[in-house]
């Protein structure tokens, strides 16, 4: 199956159910076509397989001491960071890949964790003592929430306004999200419109996806002169629910430059 069609089958099953691993690893594979995902996945399962106690304080010491995972301080925006398979081979990532990976390897040793999409900066929150947060970015350090705090303000300014709520674990499919959010944001900064295209796609397909969200796909694929897809995309869009006249005019005129 292809890796899009793929990725927005298991999205759109139960969140709760939703293998993060997986939707990563498929995210990769539009990075580099032909990865075998299979393959991705029987490596992560090895990677568990080395864990000695099956414990947060165990899964931490083998992560992180054991095998060095940390965080890419050198090359922040590089896309292999928000690669699965590139961050489980290179050791090394950005806070929100090394905290999926973190859940994962957690999630076949039985070690109850969550994410928690901290504005700046993703954390892991432990769900048997939901007082202790661990930091995958820095080498698995373990903080509680005046920590996090510190964390937040340290990114956005001593004067930010911080909210408790920003610690709550957050749904699978916003994990999955971020990632895609944060690869837009690399793909508009390179100007590379073959990214720019398959992660709008890719974000367009999610259940929670907004009408905006359908409007930046078809604005991507319109600038790689794809108008006529553009313009199924907006025609579909004009005829649903949360669609608009706007969107049917801008379907013309996309139909339009087709002559």
């Amino acid at each position: 199956m292809d890796p899009g069609e793929r990725f927005a089958e298991l999205t759109a099953g139960p969140d709760p159910e939703l293998p993060l691993d997986e939707a990563a690893l498929l995210i990769a594979a539009h990075v580099r076509p032909g990865l075998d995902v299979g393959a991705e996945l029987v490596r992560i399962d090895r990677l568990a397989a080395g864990v000695g106690a099956p414990t947060l304080d165990g899964l931490r010491r083998y992560l992180f001491a054991e095998l060095g995972f940390a965080g890419n301080r050198t090359d922040y925006y590089d896309p292999d960071n928000s690669c699965l398979d590139q961050v489980v081979r290179r050791r090394i990532g950005i806070p929100i890949t090394l905290s999926l990976l973190m859940l994962e390897v957690g999630r076949r040793l039985g070690v109850p964790l969550s994410g928690v999409s901290m504005p700046g900066h993703f954390l892991v929150r432990d769900k048997v003592d939901p007082e202790v947060f661990v930091d995958p970015f820095a080498r698995g350090a373990v903080l509680d929430a005046h920590a996090c705090e510190a964390r937040f303000r340290q990114i956005h300014g001593r004067d930010a306004v911080f909210d408790p709520a920003f610690l709550d674990p957050v749904p699978r499919r916003a994990i999955v999200a971020r990632i895609l959010a944060n690869l837009d944001t690399v793909a508009i900064a390179r100007a590379d419109r073959q990214m720019l295209q398959w992660v709008a796609r890719l974000r367009a397909s999610l259940p929670e996806a907004t009408a905006e969200h359908q409007r930046r796909l078809a604005a991507a694929l319109a600038s790689s002169y794809r108008f006529d897809e553009a313009a199924e995309v907006l025609e579909r869009l004009a005829a649903a629910e949360h669609g608009d006249d706007d969107d049917a005019a801008a379907a013309r005129r996309l139909r339009a430059r087709l002559n």
